[in-house]
């Protein structure tokens, strides 16, 4: 009986056993669906979320894709670099959906949109614009060129000459049919502007700098043709053998072998040489490039190209002879006033400045000094150069006797404006000035000159101007220059003084009995001492 009992309990037992085991494995099998069903939906509804084409405001204008490296133009337009690069290096500027026409003369970053379309990326899971995905320098230029060949097709051709050439009634009839087309297949134009767009539509497609760069880009120039075989050379030796024939060629004065060697396809082959590895190479290419920039129709040309980014890149860590042409370069660029501020907007001014200060090559400071003063005759420029701290640079080294009057030249341009004026009175410029004129071992009568014209520029400050003249004994070195000096400096000094006199005639111009008869009636109305304040209060 008893073992029955027991049989009965293990059956019991295992019943219950197994039940649990069952009701566990359901509901392990559950979780494992909900989870399962949870990550699909959720995988499902971020691809639900992937948007089905890119942003416009992403994609570059020329190209059409994500831009990777987007830049603004100086007309505020975005696109990717590589096409602002190969549009520059052909001379295409092209016509863009809204019909405006953008300007490649300079390119800032925008670091703004860049940041916003990787975080897109981020946001719908997509990889970010790549090597792979976005155009490289050559490709942008093969698209470039195919839009180059596709505006040439779209112009309209002109009318046979075979055709009517007995009466010229063909011109005749073909300007008929334009005019008076039936206005169903005008429906969309207006009667005036019908037969205007037709003839004018290839002005809508390219510039006047796009169409020479067409002759350049299909029409090569016999005379760049071998320079351009030799320095797309693979091999290193013929590229500097290249190198150093164009140099030699374009050092000729008498003709006019610059302007004609001077191609938008010379021009982009010089680029990547500019920055290469080998010494040689980027010496002999800077070197070029200098020669070419003697030209005086050379110097637009250089610049809209895109190469000035590559000669601020060699100034801040090129060879030492490459630094020494880049000066040169960007000096010979400056001399042309629309190229002033392009060159302050791309980033030479801190190159240039440090090159001034610590070049040990008296070249590489006499042409950066050069470049400073061309670059400093615009607002622009002078407000960089303060905010760069150059003024107490430049003040001590006119202390220290190194590159006087150079730097004098520099001191000039900054002193005609209120940033500078107000940047040279903070740091002494008044009186290093005067003592420099005290030193008698000053003899140079230009030095002399510039350092007075300084002052002349300093002394339209006023009052702050008549108390640093007066502490640093500038009357006295003044009369004295005045005595010796030649007839140009003397007349300065003269305006000077009379500056400083108005300034004290304005000072002094104030009846101060008035002032003390109102002050009186203030102390009257209100109550004079210790007395007139309790009564009053």
């Amino acid at each position: 009986m008893e073992f029955q009992e027991a049989v009965a309990r293990l059956r019991i037992h295992k019943t219950i056993r197994k039940g649990a085991i069952e009701r566990q494995h359901t509901q392990t099998e559950n979780k494992e669906r909900k989870i399962f069903f949870h990550r699909s939906s959720s995988s499902s509804s971020k691809q639900k979320t992937r948007p089905s084409e890119i942003p416009i405001e992403f994609q570059c204008p020329v190209s059409g894709t994500l831009m990777k490296d987007p830049v603004i133009v100086s007309s505020g337009h975005t696109f990717e670099r590589a096409c602002v690069q190969a549009c520059n290096t052909l001379g295409f500027t092209p016509t863009l959906m809204d019909g405006t026409v953008p300007d490649f003369s300079t390119c800032i970053p925008n670091l703004a949109l860049k940041s916003t379309i990787l975080e897109w990326c981020r946001n719908y899971s997509l990889d970010p614009p790549n090597d792979k995905m976005t155009l490289d320098f050559f490709s942008a230029e093969k698209l470039v060129r195919a839009k180059i060949l596709e505006t040439q097709q779209q112009k309209p051709k002109p009318p046979k000459k075979n055709e009517h050439q007995d009466t010229g009634a063909g011109i005749d009839h073909v300007v008929t049919d334009l005019i008076t087309q039936t206005p169903s297949t005008h429906d969309s134009w207006s009667s005036d502007d019908s037969p205007l767009q037709l003839k004018t539509r290839s002005s809508y497609y390219s510039s006047p700098s796009s169409s020479t760069a067409e002759i350049e880009a299909f029409n090569p120039n016999p005379k760049d043709e071998e320079f351009v075989r030799k320095l797309k050379s693979p091999l290193v030796f013929e590229i500097e053998e290249g190198l150093i024939s164009l140099r030699n060629t374009t050092r000729a004065r008498e003709d006019d072998t610059k302007l004609q060697l001077c191609t938008s396809r010379l021009l982009s082959v010089l680029q990547p040489l500019i920055i290469s590895r080998y010494t040689n190479i980027q010496v002999n290419s800077v070197a070029c490039l200098v020669n070419l920039s003697l030209e005086k129709n050379n110097k637009i040309k250089i610049v809209r190209s895109g190469i000035l980014p590559l000669l601020i890149h060699v100034l801040k860590g090129g060879f030492p002879e490459a630094k020494e042409h880049a000066c040169g370069a960007i000096f010979s660029l400056a001399l042309d006033d629309r190229n002033k501020t392009a060159i302050g907007v791309l980033g030479a001014l801190p190159p240039l400045l440090h090159l001034l200060r610590s070049a040990e090559s008296d070249r590489t400071r006499h042409d950066s000094s050069l470049a400073l003063y061309h670059l400093s005759l615009v607002q622009s420029n002078i407000t960089k150069l303060v905010k760069l701290g150059s003024v107490p640079i430049l003040l001590e080294m006119v202390k220290s006797g190194r590159m006087e009057s150079r730097v004098l030249l520099i001191l000039c341009n900054l002193a005609l404006s209120p940033d500078g004026r107000h940047a040279m009175w903070d740091s002494g410029g008044v009186e290093v000035l005067v003592g420099l004129l005290r030193r008698s071992e000053l003899k140079s009568e230009s030095t002399q000159d510039i350092c007075v014209s300084v002052l002349y520029g300093l002394s339209h400050g006023g009052l702050r101007f008549k108390g640093l003249a007066r502490a640093a004994g500038a009357v006295e070195v003044l009369m004295q220059v005045e005595k010796t000096g030649n007839e140009r400096t003397k007349e300065k000094v003269r305006r000077i003084f009379k500056m400083m006199t108005e300034i004290r005639m304005e000072k002094e111009d104030v009846n101060w009995e008035e002032v003390l008869e109102d002050s009186g009636s203030t102390r009257c109305r209100f109550g004079g001492g210790k007395d007139g304040l309790s009564t009053n209060a």
